[in-house]
């Protein structure tokens, strides 16, 4: 198995925030885990609460496609595109283990209680591996090359199968040794998986696919479109269910029930196979066929599609309600566990949760106030929302605005602006004159009616219809046919403003011997011409907003003389795109970047362009400024430490600058450091402190006087090698990348103490030896110098604890068998009627007997 899974650095998991809250994980009610690309984390959902309450980030697999497997107990975790893997007990939670597969599709993990499985269907080889080690537990089966499957039922059997040979296998996993006295005694845990039972279910080479049930397993052969399943311990298949299948049929790795759901990607159908042959069918609304496999849950199926939804249906085959991800970014992730549905979008920040009577709920992933998240902004109060807007009543539509009419020769032209709708949209307009009836489009509001007669008087009137019928008429001016038109305007021409306006001009046209009186301007647009205005000028300016940003126009003009007669209308003008400064960068976020000092990070949506392309995004924090040509975030510096800085982004187009989007961070402060503690042996002090990183990501260490140093934690360190008995200092520094600061407290080490030793032999002079103290020289014998020459100041009884103060090269002294042939010229001073000395061959030290502990006297 060595092929499959060796033991390397893998994930890199990290629970953020970990603290006080750490029970908080191993808590759980109706739980899942779910994978968010784009962040890189793994979070909790709570079923019940239909929130998340743990985050973990997993940063190597960030952007990356992963298997989640999960019960109450154990997460694992793949990344498929690197094969790394890793597990996580939540009973525990600090502990990880590491270890990796080979990458890509093609190796699968699978779980169940604490039986953990990887499989590689390429290779056709099994492996139980121990659920925190993820070590191998005895031999891997191995199966014919290409095997599919590898997902526990409820009982606790893994199924694969076998297409080759057309069999599945039912494996029932070893018991864990951790477990096994439990479960009758180490015996048991010794042994690897095993295999239950195989059942033929389909000729030799048949493509199969799998989906285990409660107890067993259901089989598609996707060759022949027959479906069994297996059930129980005997593994007899049931007889087959052939399908009308119009493509290859897919099943979901689990299926929750009796019923069967087979989905055909290719025509949109799924088929419900119940115990007793087909139960319904029923076909899948939309395009493509990029539908994964249906999902049964509590009687319904669930069918999620490439664009980001989720088709419901019942058992009967009748549609409800769709769920949907608006971005889903990539295939949706459905899974039944403990009660619930979870649907996760792998690629976006949200899952839904959905309860057994089929109610469904909205899941934040990257919720901060959570164990793990990101440490929260204190966010401004936010106004109360407005008031949810009444639903409009929907009426007939108001009459038309600014109906003109202007004579032509045997002709007239009829102009209006559009009608209010009143809740529905205007389809058509209604123009009555001259005997007819005209049906002009709501776009258009302009026509042109031949075949009158000049010097009759005529009068127009015109309606506005939508699905409620035909609103109000309004009357035009009355005009009269002549033959005495002015001419058209020429060479007319449109500038689009940068505020927004555009400005149309033309040369005054040639009145024929009348006064103009008016021009009426028409803009023309993509399906659509309707008149925008009327002026006394030989120009126009539209205001901004009257026309579409980003949309093309051109302008034609009627010039209408003192007798109401307009002329034909003008050449078509130039075409011109209406622009105006790009809309306000919205969702600025401002955040400290904790890593480099008077330093923060800005981040914004796409502002909207408004009719030109925007060539840059302006970032300003004070008297910094930063251009941003490409993308839309940025990094300012410069700042001083600890400070709030405002921000404002503003896009830039033709049209010059947006509003500003703004947004406040805080540069990284420097550190602050609080030694709550100090706890210390005779040799070693753990310093314990607390450390406000100032936002940023904190260096820590700490130093005795006279004594060791240690780094790495930043709430508490070790230092080892200290001397009993003696007062130190020891300095906490902490150091991000605003600075370092320093806090101290002092601690004396505790005493050292040994024990007098002297063991009697086994026979004559030597078997009462240590009894006493006698005349002449003995064991244990303390004196006033190193030397057993001077004074002997008295004899400590075998096993007397002797203070001890340091340590003096002297005469030296061989304990001989009393004391396990020690023998050394050194000697220690003791508290023993004041400070004496008693060799070091008669004294055993405590903490390991290491005269390093001691200083010299």
């Amino acid at each position: 198995m060595a092929t499959v899974l060796t033991l390397a650095g893998g994930l890199g998991l990290t629970v953020l925030g970990l603290g006080s809250a750490d029970q908080a994980v191993a808590s759980f009610d109706a739980a899942s885990w779910v994978w968010s690309r784009a962040k890189g984390e793994v979070a909790r959902v709570n079923g019940v609460t239909a929130k998340v309450d743990t985050r973990v980030d997993v940063p190597q697999a960030r952007g990356h496609q992963v298997q989640v497997v999960q019960n109450d107990r154990f997460v694992i975790l793949r990344d498929v595109n690197t094969g790394a893997i890793g597990s996580m007990d939540l009973t525990t939670l600090q502990q990880y283990w590491n270890a990796s597969t080979s990458s890509g599709i093609g190796v699968r993990i699978a779980l169940h209680e604490s039986s953990v499985f990887v499989i590689d269907t390429v290779q056709g080889q099994v492996q139980q591996l121990e659920p925190r080690s993820l070590s191998p537990m005895g031999e891997a089966l191995r199966f014919a090359p290409g095997v599919a499957g590898g997902v526990f039922d409820d009982k606790g059997r893994l199924w694969i199968a076998s297409p080759s040979e057309g069999t599945v296998t039912a494996i029932t996993p070893a018991v864990i040794p951790s477990e096994a006295p439990e479960q009758g005694g180490g015996a048991a845990a010794a042994a690897g998986p095993r295999i239950a039972h195989t059942a033929s279910v389909a000729g030799p080479s048949h493509d199969l696919a799998l989906s285990t049930l409660d107890d067993g397993v259901a089989v598609l052969d996707r060759t022949t479109n027959a479906l069994r399943t297996v059930r129980g311990d005997q593994g007899k298949p049931s007889d087959p269910v052939t399908l009308p299948l119009a493509g290859p049929g897919k099943l979901a790795p689990h299926t929750d029930g009796r019923q069967v759901p087979v989905t055909v990607p290719d025509a949109r159908h799924v088929y419900v196979v119940g115990d007793d042959g087909m139960r319904s069918d029923f076909t899948v609304p939309g395009d493509g066929e990029d539908l994964q496999p249906a999902v049964a849950w509590e009687g319904y199926f669930y069918v999620a599609d490439a664009d980001g939804s989720v088709h419901v249906f019942d058992s009967a085959g009748a549609r409800q309600t769709d769920i949907g991800f608006a971005n889903p970014g990539g295939p949706l992730e459905l899974e039944v566990r403990e009660g619930y549905l979870f649907i996760n979008a792998p690629g976006s920040s949200l899952a839904r949760v959905v309860d057994n009577q089929h109610g469904v709920r909205t899941v934040d992933k990257y919720a901060d106030d959570v164990l793990g998240g990101d440490p929260p902004q204190t966010p401004p109060q936010a106004p109360p929302p407005p008031p949810k807007p009444k639903k409009p009543v929907v009426t007939k539509p108001g009459a038309p605005r600014n109906v003109r009419a202007a004579a032509g020769n045997a002709e007239a032209r009829v102009t209006w602006q559009a009608a209010a709708s009143n809740g529905a949209a205007i389809f058509k307009y209604v123009v009555v004159g001259s005997g007819r009836t005209f049906q002009v489009g709501a776009d258009q509001r302009a026509l042109t009616i031949p075949g009158l007669v000049n010097g009759q008087t005529y009068t127009f009137t015109v309606s506005a219809v939508n699905k409620k019928g035909a609103g109000p008429a309004r009357t035009s001016n009355a005009v009269k046919p002549t033959s005495e038109v002015p001419d058209p305007p020429t060479a007319v021409t449109a500038e689009a403003k940068p505020d927004g306006s555009v400005v149309v001009s033309w040369p005054p046209a040639n009145g024929q011997g009348l006064q103009i009186r008016r021009y009426t301007v028409t803009a023309i647009s993509e399906g659509g011409s309707a008149p925008i205005g009327d002026t006394t000028e030989p120009t126009l300016t539209i205001k901004s907003g009257q026309l579409e940003y980003g949309k093309q126009y051109a302008f034609t003009v009627v010039s209408v003389n003192e007798r109401g007669a307009g002329s034909k209308a003008s050449p078509v003008s130039a075409s011109v795109v209406p622009f105006t400064a790009p809309g306000k960068p919205e969702g600025v976020d401002a955040a400290t970047v904790g890593d480099q000092a008077g330093t923060i990070s800005v981040a914004w949506q796409p502002s909207a362009d408004n009719g030109r392309a925007i060539t840059k995004y302006v970032v300003k924090a004070g008297d910094k400024s930063l251009d941003v040509t490409a993308g839309t975030a940025a990094t300012l510096t410069g700042f001083e430490s600890g400070v709030n800085v405002a921000v404002e982004v503003r896009a830039v187009n033709e049209a010059g600058e947006s509003e500003p989007g703004t947004a406040t961070a805080r540069t990284v402060a420097s550190p602050k450091v609080t030694v709550t503690g100090v706890t210390a042996t005779f040799n070693t002090a753990t310093v314990a402190f607390s450390v406000d990183a100032g936002g940023g990501t904190a260096s820590c260490s700490v130093a005795a006087s006279g004594g060791g140093t240690a780094k790495g934690s930043c709430s508490s360190l070790k230092i080892s090698g200290l001397k009993p008995s003696t007062s130190y200092t020891f300095t906490v520094t902490a150091t991000n990348a605003a600075g370092t600061v320093q806090a101290r407290s002092t601690k004396t080490t505790a005493n050292l103490y040994g024990t007098a030793t002297c063991n009697n032999g086994e026979e004559g002079d030597t078997a009462t030896y240590c009894n006493k103290d006698v005349d002449g020289r003995n064991g244990n014998e303390i004196f006033a110098v190193a030397s057993q020459d001077g004074k002997q100041v008295g004899w400590a009884k075998p096993g007397t604890r002797l203070q001890a103060y340091c340590k003096k090269a002297g005469q030296e002294v061989y304990a001989y068998i009393y004391n396990n042939e020690k023998r050394s010229t050194w000697w220690i001073q003791v508290n023993y009627e004041g400070k004496n000395y008693i060799p070091w061959a008669w004294l055993n030290l405590d903490g390991g007997d290491d005269l390093n502990d001691l200083p010299n006297c």
